[in-house]
């Protein structure tokens, strides 16, 4: 798929990761909207893309409720006239401390983390089907791959959205829609700069690696799961070193 003239949705759009994604596809020619909790980063994003001649909006999103799914959904038509494009890309951590954690703390992971990821694909494969296809692209984690004692629970999440792309493999021979997955290793945002300045303060270390990646690495993965028609169902783990496609298990045979 051509990113210009498309229209890309990008959740947890105002910062981060999905900053960078939502100002490298305006620069190819994507409008974009900008869907988030955090009204003033996402209204200084669209700024920086429109003062580099791009197109974008924001709308207030919370990932967990259906209704406000749909509004940002519908809102992305009714402006901009497509929905090729949706990067479910929201997520927060619990942090060290799973026992210690309330229980709607580490339930608000799973709500972010992996039920949304679902939502926003149940809500946008109709609209895409209806305007003829499109991608989906989750971002997952590492830590979905892999063990991850320091936060089982985002762990779990990210393993549950890594398995769910998999699993809709079929949707790009059934309904023209291709669903794709990044699973990044620590990159530095904002947030986990917050998480470090936090652990320090409490006289403790983050344990997070010395070289961290870029957000503009990421967003290039994301590109390429939009740009290349081939993919579909895939998984790329994003390290420093570069990035690795991880081949999904085959099922067992059915006897």
């Amino acid at each position: 798929m051509e990113v210009k003239g498309k229209v890309a949705v990008i959740t947890g759009g105002a910062s981060g990761i999905g900053g960078t994604t939502a100002k490298l596809l305006a620069s190819l020619g994507a409008a974009v909207m900008i869907a988030d909790v955090n009204r003033r980063d996402g209204h200084n994003t669209v700024n920086e893309i429109e003062a580099a001649g791009g197109h974008a909006a924001f709308v207030r999103t919370d990932v967990t409720d259906a209704d406000s799914v749909r509004q940002m959904l519908e809102t992305t038509v009714e402006q901009f006239g497509l929905l090729d494009i949706l990067h479910n890309n929201a997520g927060i951590m619990l942090g060290p401390g799973f026992l210690e954690a309330p229980l709607d703390r580490w339930r608000r992971v799973l709500d972010i983390d992996l039920q949304a990821v679902i939502l926003g694909t149940y809500l946008a494969a109709p609209i895409m089907q209806r305007l003829g296809g499109g991608v989906i692209i989750n971002t997952a984690s590492m830590s979905g791959l892999y063990p991850f004692p320091e936060d089982p629970v985002y762990a779990a999440a990210k393993a549950g959205v890594v398995n769910f792309t998999h699993s809709l493999m079929p949707w790009a021979a059934e309904r023209n829609i291709r669903v794709n997955c990044i699973c990044p290793g620590v990159t530095e945002t904002e947030f986990v700069r917050r998480m470090i300045d936090k652990a320090a303060a409490a006289g403790r270390n983050a344990g997070f690696p010395a070289t961290m990646l870029k957000p503009q690495v990421i967003a290039q993965a994301v590109l390429k799961f939009i740009e290349d028609d081939s993919l579909v169902g895939q998984v790329f783990e994003a390290r420093p070193s570069g990035t690795v496609m991880v081949a999904p298990r085959a099922a067992p045979a059915r006897r």
